[in-house]
């Protein structure tokens, strides 16, 4: 019996030639990566709480904790297939596409623009997927959507800007750079996408670490909090990214994630003492509201798999 609400549930007619037909399946691996993709938003959204520890600039705190993130990943996963494929590399550079340009971005316009602009992300995955992947973006997703930027455009109302342009457009390529990046790791689900997420960290790495150049050393607890954001808020969340992205569409990957941007401040408000204001709360509910009615229907809505036919 389903536990999901009735408005989830479906019959699919049985077809003559299979031994029971046609039968609903829930896939527990899934469901599974729909937990891990949640686990990766609460820890990527703790990225705003410890960069406010390290006094270096965005792009040298970038190549820093991308270093940790490459070695650390390096270390835990086995086996490691480097082949250098074009659409390995692709993933790689896409990736470093979506991180290197939003932390420039979060210094040439505000923080909340830069936020917004990258989590258009769906909206290109929507339009990448069905050409690349043959995955199709259903109604559900784009209600889902459309609730998603209207909390959105609720949660950052005060923190938005028209001014900018230069961020606001490196924002907008973070964006396309994440959906490409999962686009193209998606289309490494029958291989290992993780050596993409290696090689994408230790190119940000090159890329950041000469702007900490002449930067005095942090002191401990910005030591600790790097050495955080390299292990915890990068290198494990897309370790598990890399396992969720085998076993769930490219925009599920996308989508569900969308809730860090909301996560975030409950980090500041803990430890840093900043409260969000009304507009926020309420944009952050019908957020939080959307993503999890669209990954409970995800989970629950099962999909349909065929039966060995009789002989």
């Amino acid at each position: 019996m389903s536990h999901c609400p009735l408005f989830w549930r479906f019959r699919v007619p049985k077809r003559k030639g299979f031994r029971h037909g046609w039968r609903l399946v829930k896939d527990p691996a899934h469901t599974k990566s729909i937990g891990l993709l949640l686990i990766c938003a609460v820890l990527w959204s703790s990225a705003g709480v410890l960069i406010k520890y390290i006094a270096w600039p965005p792009l040298a705190v970038a190549g820093g904790r991308g270093l940790i993130a490459g070695l650390f990943l390096l270390a835990v996963h086995r086996p490691l297939r480097f082949t250098w494929s074009p659409l390995q590399l692709g993933a790689a550079l896409a990736y470093l596409g979506c991180t290197v340009p939003f932390a420039v971005a979060t210094k040439l316009t505000s923080a909340a623009n830069a936020i917004l602009l990258q989590y258009t992300a769906p909206v290109w995955v929507a339009l990448l997927g069905a050409w690349l992947l043959g995955e199709r973006t259903t109604k559900a997703d784009w209600l889902a959507l459309m609730l998603v930027f209207a909390g959105m455009g609720l949660f950052f109302a005060h923190g938005l800007e028209l001014q900018g342009a230069l961020g606001n457009s490196l924002a907008i390529f973070s964006g396309v750079s994440f959906a490409l990046m999962a686009v193209l790791m998606r289309k490494q689900k029958d291989g290992s996408p993780i050596e993409s997420i290696i090689i994408g960290n230790l190119l940000g790495a090159a890329i950041g670490l000469p702007f900490a150049l002449g930067q005095p050393l942090p002191p401990s607890d910005g030591l600790l909090a790097l050495l955080a954001l390299g292990l915890l808020q990068l290198g494990l969340p897309y370790l598990l990214y890399a396992r969720a992205i085998k076993h769930v569409t490219a925009f599920e990957a996308v989508l569900i994630p969308v809730i860090e941007p909301v996560l975030n401040p409950v980090w500041v408000l803990l430890f840093i003492g900043e409260k969000p204001g009304g507009l926020a709360l309420a944009g952050g509910a019908l957020i939080i509201g959307a993503v999890t009615w669209r990954a409970l229907a995800s989970v629950c809505g099962p999909a349909v798999s065929p039966l060995a036919p009789v002989a």
